[in-house]
């Protein structure tokens, strides 16, 4: 049985075993609904409680601003939704960037449907945005700005301090989507002025269906989910215990493992880079070389197609994706690779590569010599790669 090489921890990644562990009594001995007054419904409540403030403590933040959530998606549609009914007098603008994940994108589509207005800004060849559109971008009826903390795709980390502080100075409130960085990056909610953040369980190691949105004290942010008055009469619904518990179990561990799962990540992720960039002739490196997630390595490969090459490191044994998992089987090429700057042709043949701690490095040679073979055998039955190669010969990269 050939070995499993799990490099797609961006769409999803492995439960930890102490976080199921934590969640296993709340489904079948303190299995009460919290909300209950009676005294067998205290130790669900408690452990919620104890995750909130786990949650909170991680980000610098109150207990009464994390409000649970089923994920990132519906934390990112409340953060903008909520926000642009409640802010609606002061003014109609809403300010993000063409790179975002497709749960702020939509959102702000239906939002535009609805009389608002979105300014989508651009970035730069490595997907930073550009702090002096930013704040050219801003109105006197702006009320929001809605910049991702790092990319899905390409890993980049935005200058998010530099952006709340922007926002702070125009009295406009920040959100950021971090449900990629959360768990994976020091965040502290007030030294970057970030009024809301969205964050979910299953990127780091915790239980999927399970989220938070921060909200930062003081925003009249309104109710998103009606029918109960669960999380402090915002967001309507039984708790999620088990999730909860292991989610704020998750962050606990993601927390006292950060140095060290960053630096070993890190080293894998640049020994991948190297031989990639080294060993393949006519690849790019998408994203910031250096201001990037540590488990992250994203490449369009000219002259072949990402979805055939998925399907044959499948082949291998190896798990990868061509862009974000909410997009798989989309035959469009990433939005967020034309945004910077790729022609659709390159964009299609791209390759999102992202590490855990469990990854080795045996892992990531082996990955990278299918790479090789796989990149060889597309590109022997291109006519376009074939053409290309006569007239200019066989190139490296720079």
């Amino acid at each position: 049985m050939k070995q499993l090489v799990y490099l797609d921890n961006a769409a999803t990644t492995k439960t930890r075993p102490e976080v199921v562990e934590a969640m296993l009594p709340y489904f079948t001995e303190d299995y009460g609904n919290p909300s209950s007054i009676y005294e067998f419904s205290s130790r669900p409540r408690e452990a919620i409680a104890h995750a909130r403030e786990t949650i909170a403590k991680a980000l610098g933040a109150k207990t009464n601003e994390i409000y649970f959530t089923n994920g990132g998606t519906e934390s990112d549609n409340w953060a903008l939704i909520a926000t642009a009914e409640a802010y609606q007098a002061k003014g109609r603008h809403i300010i993000t960037t063409k790179i975002e994940h497709h749960a702020v994108l939509h959102t702000c589509e239906y939002l535009e449907q609805r009389g608002f207005e979105v300014t989508y800004l651009d970035v730069d060849e490595f997907g930073v945005v550009k702090l002096s559109e930013l704040e050219k971008a801003i109105r006197p009826d702006t009320i929001l700005i809605s910049v991702m903390f790092a990319n899905n795709e390409i890993g980049t980390l935005e200058p998010i301090r530099e952006i709340g502080e922007i926002a702070k100075k125009h009295g406009v409130l920040f959100h950021t989507d971090a449900v990629q960085a959360f768990g994976h990056v020091p965040i502290s909610v007030d030294e970057c002025h970030i009024d809301m953040l969205s964050s979910s369980a299953h990127k780091l190691n915790g239980p999927r269906g399970v989220g938070f949105l921060y909200i930062r004290t003081g925003l009249k942010t309104r109710s998103f989910i009606h029918g109960g008055a669960q999380e402090r009469k915002r967001r309507g619904g039984t708790e999620n215990t088990p999730g909860i518990v292991g989610f704020g179990k998750a962050v606990e561990l993601a927390l006292a493992t950060m140095e060290e799962r960053s630096r070993t990540e890190t080293a894998l992720r640049d020994h991948l880079i190297e031989r990639v960039m080294r060993e393949v002739p006519y690849v790019r490196l998408n994203g910031h070389p250096t201001r990037r997630l540590s488990n992250n390595a994203n490449f369009a490969f000219q002259f072949i197609e990402g979805e055939s090459m998925l399907i044959m490191l499948d082949m291998e044994g190896i798990c990868a994706s061509s862009g974000s998992a909410c997009t798989s089987g989309s035959l469009d090429p990433s939005h967020v690779l034309l945004a910077i700057g790729l022609p659709h042709e390159i964009a299609h043949g791209s390759l999102r590569l992202t590490l855990s701690e469990e990854t080795t490095m045996e892992q990531i040679d082996f990955t990278v010599d299918c790479i090789k073979k796989i990149v060889e055998r597309l590109r022997s039955m291109s006519p376009l790669y074939e053409d290309y190669v006569k007239k200019h010969g066989q190139g490296q990269n720079a």
